[in-house]
């Protein structure tokens, strides 16, 4: 841990992004059940409420390509955190629900960035023994930020701005974002595609005393002989595939409808006062923290391949019993705990691994705006799936709605069994050579 803690230090503050990612997803659960009451709302537009954000995330998106690679990987954090600030200031002072929801869309604008920059700044400062691990950090930042939104709307909950607050909140880790930004350098790759050449070298040696710094920098070098190409979606048919593959995975096998309406389906099953719903949720929000961990002790040594199918296998198991729970009346105990098996799946396998995988697979030449494409899918089946499923299941009911979950997760693991790479221990350079 020594020889690394450069590497870690660095990591650990460039992660709170997916903090507030997290944050910002998790906390309109809570909010969700108060709103009501401040403005009147029907399903549709408590969908667009909650999508919202990721319509934001989808300009957001847009942007990260050509903002990432012009002005350095370190400075789009820091822009972010201050949308971050902005937008939640902007959430506690609105007056009425259009006010709102484009505050969330200003949320969701930063939460499409730091989607995108979180993980490619830690996956571009780790050595290839250590990048599973770093990029999981921005997962773990995330479900600690979801687990931080569940405390929080519990104990507001009986606050008299209790919304407000809860949306207000997600300023303070955005400002902590800030001023850590401040001491932390950029990448070496990017300071190799900016032409800082030196920098880049101190930067390597910082991360690893004992990096063969001139080897790795004509490796990174190398892979920019291809800079004054245009993105060939012909030619990198495959990581595209992978990459926007694995975004449809992570979103269409249910995550985000669970994670924004877990109070809601805690209800449904039988709890019968919010604060209950709510208390659950945080049970739920401790579970999805504790079992990210687990990925990010075994994705550098089991890999990436075995995580999926383990995961994949759980979630597909848990929705199937959540289907019966509804059809069939059963327990709302046996909901909480395949709700959590469900997030002990998801948060020990795709919640780290896809955006491992989006940060591996593309160029180096255009990795900003490959992986800006890949995350831009993500947010659009995210708006797809949140936006969507407060109708469906108005209309036909939860049961429905997990077997159609199911049967995706079913389809997902014969997607990752014919697609998706292998990438433990290769380096991004030797990754980027199975695409030419």
């Amino acid at each position: 841990m020594n020889k690394f803690v450069f590497l870690y230090f660095s990591a650990i503050f460039a992660s709170l992004g997916g903090l507030l990612s997290g944050y910002d997803t998790g906390v309109i659960s809570g909010a969700l059940l108060y709103i009501d009451k401040s403005f009147q709302m029907n399903s549709f537009l408590s969908g667009t409420l909650v999508a919202s954000v990721s319509l934001g995330a989808l300009f957001g998106a847009f942007l990260n390509g050509l903002i990432v690679d012009k002005i350095g990987r370190r400075k789009t954090l820091l822009i972010t955190a201050l949308i971050f600030i902005f937008g939640s200031v902007f959430c506690f002072f609105a007056q009425n629900i259009v006010q709102l929801i484009f505050a969330r869309v200003v949320v969701g604008c930063a939460v499409g960035v730091v989607s995108f920059a979180g993980p490619l700044y830690l996956s571009e400062i780790s050595i290839k023994e250590k990048r599973g691990q770093i990029v999981s950090f921005h997962q773990i930042a995330i479900t600690l930020g979801i687990l931080f939104s569940y405390l929080t709307n519990f104990f507001c909950a009986n606050l008299e701005s209790n919304w407000r607050v809860m949306l207000l909140i997600g300023a303070l880790p955005a400002l902590v974002l800030l001023i850590a930004m401040f001491f932390c350098p950029d990448t070496p790759r990017w300071y190799v595609l900016a032409g800082k050449i030196e920098k880049a070298k101190a930067m390597l040696l910082k991360i690893d005393k004992n990096s063969n710094v001139d080897f790795e920098i004509n490796e990174i070098c190398s892979t920019l002989s291809k800079k004054t190409e245009k993105i060939s979606f012909k030619k990198y048919k495959a990581p595209f595939i992978i990459g926007i593959g694995i975004m449809f995975v992570q979103i269409a096998t249910g995550i985000n409808a669970i994670i924004y309406y877990a109070p809601v389906i805690f209800k449904m099953s039988g709890f019968q006062t919010s604060e209950d719903a709510l208390f659950v949720t945080i049970f739920i929000g401790v579970i999805n923290f504790l079992m990210t961990f687990v990925a990010f002790f075994l994705v550098d040594k089991l890999g990436r391949k075995p995580l999926l199918y383990i995961g994949l296998s759980g979630m597909l198991l848990s929705l199937i019993v959540l289907a019966g729970v509804f059809a069939f009346s059963l327990s709302k105990y046996l909901a909480i705990v395949f709700c959590a098996f469900y997030i002990v799946s998801f948060s020990m396998s795709l919640g780290p691994v896809a955006l491992l995988i989006i940060a591996e697979v593309f160029p180096l030449a255009f990795r900003a705006q490959a992986m800006s494409i890949a995350i831009v899918s993500n947010f659009v089946f995210n708006f797809i799936v949140t936006g969507l499923f407060p109708v469906i299941l108005g209309n036909f009911g939860p049961s429905i709605v997990f077997i159609i979950f199911a049967l995706i997760c079913i389809l997902s693991m014969v997607f990752v069994y014919k697609k998706v790479p292998e990438t433990k221990g290769v380096s991004l350079e030797d990754i980027e050579k199975n695409w030419v």
